[in-house]
């Protein structure tokens, strides 16, 4: 095994138990962003591992990185939004969403 297969293994887990969380705690609203970050955090760190291991540019993953930065800020802007209006983040309470 190379080294680049010892990194994939970690971030794969960190991005299964991301989804596994995503798809069977869907309680709050909160918990669902979070996990969704989980997701965003691993997938940056195998394309910084994959870039920096076969020497390529990590330029990609700077922007990768901005865009999860600006995907954190409307959910939380969301969150906000949700909680103002229902007064708790529970998927529950609020049914004319869905």
């Amino acid at each position: 095994m190379t080294v680049i297969n010892y990194y994939i293994i970690p971030f794969s887990l960190l991005f299964i138990s991301g989804l596994v969380v995503y798809s069977l705690n869907y309680k709050h609203f909160l918990v669902m962003l979070l996990s969704l970050e989980v997701v965003v955090v691993s997938v940056f760190l195998l394309i910084f591992f994959f870039c920096s291991g076969f020497s390529l540019e990590v330029f990609l993953s700077i922007i990768y990185l901005a865009l999860s930065v600006c995907e954190g800020a409307l959910g939380l802007s969301l969150l906000v939004l949700i909680i103002r209006t229902y007064g708790s983040d529970s998927l529950f309470t609020f049914d004319l969403l869905w």
